[in-house]
């Protein structure tokens, strides 16, 4: 039950954090096209609030960020000291990747404490090209982490969760690679959001199929003695039910990238509703009935004039 409440946590940072991006980045993009540059952070801004309220949760977002990390990473660490029940002892498989783990998102933590440094001191400036830049690395880092960790895994689920979480980390590792060149690639930077919404919904799918038995596809199961859901604790008895999940988890990874897909989309339409689409700098607005009769008389009657 631990283990499913941690993914679900996950998952709704994640997915709250990666809709956030998009939807200020749409924003940020429809209000003024030509001086739009990809920003690794926005902060928080409502005129209507006071102007001590407004500072206290300008940077709310990060300060929810590093305690999201802090909790992670805690997280990681107590689980690599976990017991095996299939062994009676330490696995040292599942010690050490849980460890690569912590050390990723202890990475993350640093990156985003120079972030929140960065916004709200002087002492270390931090132009959002190397942020980026260091993100890409992260992200990487994070694929080459998830890939080894399915490749060692003696659960069919999860080896198979690992390696497209692995595929999406390696997504968002080249959409920030494209903004450290290309800060004014308004696409990578909604697709970077995007991405990890993406990576949210994910995690949610892997608690949901590892720890719930609602959603374990058939002819796979739970071992018997295994309690607290750690490495190995679900597994596929055939191989014909093994390449039925592995298919089961692709058709369900297709549903929410179409799903990420209708939430950008939909967003994009809210915003531009709100905001307005600004074009060559200025607002296009369709002319309306009483303009075009005040325009047709202005130029009768300077027909008239120059006759």
């Amino acid at each position: 039950m631990a283990a499913l409440i941690y993914h679900i946590l996950s998952s709704s940072a994640l997915v709250s954090m990666g809709l956030y991006h998009v939807i200020c980045s749409t924003r940020n993009h429809l209000k003024s096209p030509r001086d739009y540059f990809a920003k690794p952070y926005h902060p928080f801004s409502y005129p209507s609030l006071s102007s001590s309220l407004s500072q206290r949760i300008k940077y709310l977002q990060l300060y929810l960020l590093i305690l999201c990390l802090l909790v992670a990473f805690a997280h990681q660490i107590l689980i690599s000291s976990d017991s095996d029940p299939l062994l009676k002892g330490r696995t040292p498989v599942h010690r050490f990747t849980s460890l690569q783990a912590a050390g990723v998102l202890f990475l993350f933590l640093l990156l985003s404490l120079a972030l929140f440094l960065s916004e709200t001191t002087s002492l270390l400036p931090f132009p959002p090209d190397l942020f980026f830049g260091l993100a890409s690395a992260l992200f990487f880092l994070q694929y080459s982490v998830s890939s080894s960790a399915a490749s060692v895994q003696t659960s069919d689920l999860q080896a198979k969760c690992d390696s497209v979480s692995a595929r999406i980390s390696a997504l968002s590792a080249l959409l920030c690679l494209v903004l450290a060149c290309l800060p004014r690639l308004f696409v990578a930077d909604v697709g970077l959001g995007a991405s990890l919404c993406l990576q949210g919904l994910w995690i949610l799918q892997t608690g949901l199929s590892l720890y719930v038995d609602a959603f374990i596809p058939e002819g796979c199961h739970k071992l018997l003695d295994v309690i607290s859901g750690v490495e190995g604790s679900t597994k596929c008895d055939l191989e014909d039910s093994k390449l039925r999940a592995v298919a089961i988890l692709d058709l369900v990874f297709v549903v929410y990238v179409m799903f990420v897909v209708v939430i950008v989309i939909v967003t994009y339409a809210a915003v531009a509703k709100t905001v307005g689409i600004k074009r060559f700098g200025c607002y296009e607005a369709l002319p309306t009935a009483a303009s075009a009769d005040s325009n047709h008389i202005q130029m009768k009657a300077m027909t008239g004039t120059q006759a």
